[in-house]
Order: C-alpha cells, then structure tokens, then sequence
C-alpha cells in the first residue's frame, strides 16, 4: 500500500511557480543567444562568399557600389547575422519547445518535438524560392525598369535581397503553424477549407508586401507556393485532427 502511494506521489507532475518558469525562459533564452553569436562567428569564414552568391542574380558584385567607408563591413556582418540565424534555428526552436514541452501531456510531447526538423526544411525551402525563383525573376525587372541604368548600392541590395529572404522564408512556416493550432484545437481542416476565398485575399495582400515588385508576374509567383501552402495547412490541420481522435 505504502509503495503504491509512493509511486502515485511520483507521477504527480512537478508544479513550478511563476518566478520559475521566467528563470527557466531566461536560460534558455541565453543559450539560443549564445549559440547565435558562436553561429555568426563561424559565419565570418564564408560570409563573403555568400555575399557574391546573393549578389548573382544582379550579375555580380562589380554590378553594385558602395558608397560608405563602412559600407562593406555592415553588409558583410548582415549577412553573417543572417546565415548564423540560420544556423542556429534548429537550437533555438529547440529551446523554445523544451521551455514548452513540460505543460504539455505525454501525448503531446512527441510530435512538438518533430516541428524542430520540419520547421529548418519548410525554411529553407522558403529561402531557396526566394534565391533561386523569385530573384532571378525581380532584379532584372527593376534595374531595368524605364530604361535607365542602375547601379545599385551594396548595403540596399543585401539589405533587399536578406529582408526578401528572411519574410519568405518565415512565409513558409505557415503550415506547421496551422498543424500547432489545429493540435490546439483553435483551427479546424473544415473551417480552413470553406474560407480559401478569403485566404486568396489575405495572400494576394500578403504577396504585394513581401513581392519586391508589384507587377502581376512576381506578385503571381509568390502567390501560387503561399496557396499551395494554404492547401498544405489544411492537410497538415487533417493530420493533427486524427491523431487528436486516435489518442
């Protein structure tokens, strides 16, 4: 009897307070921090040849200026900022989860813990769109828009290229949102499928602040991944309301 009582002392869950819970965010805020600086310092080694990939779809780097006496280093530690961020994503959504997972129940614990690799993939699918889809398409259309030579300069270009990036990329997360909140149970497969006339607006609104052109062609580049992303969700959503029926 008395090991039976010992034992149901055991399963009952570890109640932290308030105080608690800040502390254990602040640590794990510090170790994603720490693991962004080491990322970024490793970083520095490659940096410049990411800026002359970045700078391929204007035709190089001769085909930029720099106007600044710092204008080189700024760019060079964007980008390095940028790919150590990159670097350092599956850490931090690692330790953001891990800050997350003790609330939740056993069930629960498993499939949060697959959103680490799904969320890196879904990323940089997202940036190789961007990179190797969307910038080839827009550059050559605004530098050569009326007819007038343009030469842009460094820190605008990178500053350009990285926010196009960075937006399209975190764009491309919307489906593992969706399967969170469906988990939740805040969102549903069925209301997402009945509102996908609503959900082109808010795409087509979405593409125009993200597009870095505003002409049909980009706009509607843009458009079709984010709706198939939409339809995506939707799926993910189905996904996460099984098992929730099967556990």
């Amino acid at each position: 009897m008395a090991k039976k009582k010992k034992q149901k002392k055991e399963e009952k869950p570890f109640e932290l307070s308030i105080w608690d819970h800040v502390a254990e965010l602040r640590v794990r805020l510090l170790r994603s921090l720490i693991m962004l600086v080491l990322t970024t310092l490793i970083s520095f080694a490659f940096a410049e040849k990411l800026i002359r990939f970045l700078a391929a779809s204007i035709g190089g780097l001769e085909n930029l200026l720099a106007l600044e006496v710092t204008e080189n280093i700024s760019v060079f530690m964007r980008v390095s900022l940028l790919s150590g961020f990159i670097a350092a994503l599956p850490f931090i959504l690692y330790q953001l989860l891990a800050f997350i997972v003790p609330g939740l129940k056993k069930s629960e614990r498993k499939w949060i813990y697959y959103a680490i690799p799904v969320a890196t993939v879904l990323f940089l699918i997202g940036v190789a769109f961007a990179q190797f889809v969307m910038l080839p398409t827009a550059i050559p259309f605004l530098v050569g828009f009326l007819g007038t030579p343009t030469t842009p300069r460094l820190s605008s270009y990178v500053s350009f290229v990285t926010n196009l990036l960075f937006w399209i990329g975190i764009s491309f997360e919307a489906p593992l949102v969706v399967f969170i909140l469906a988990k939740l149970n805040i969102v549903s497969a069925k209301g997402l499928a009945k509102q996908w006339r609503i959900a082109i607006v808010v795409i087509a609104i979405m593409a125009a602040f993200i597009s870095p052109t505003v002409d049909p062609v980009n706009m509607g580049l843009l458009m079709l991944p984010l709706f198939g992303l939409y339809l995506l969700s939707i799926l993910f959503a189905v996904i996460a309301q099984r098992q929730d029926r099967s556990a």
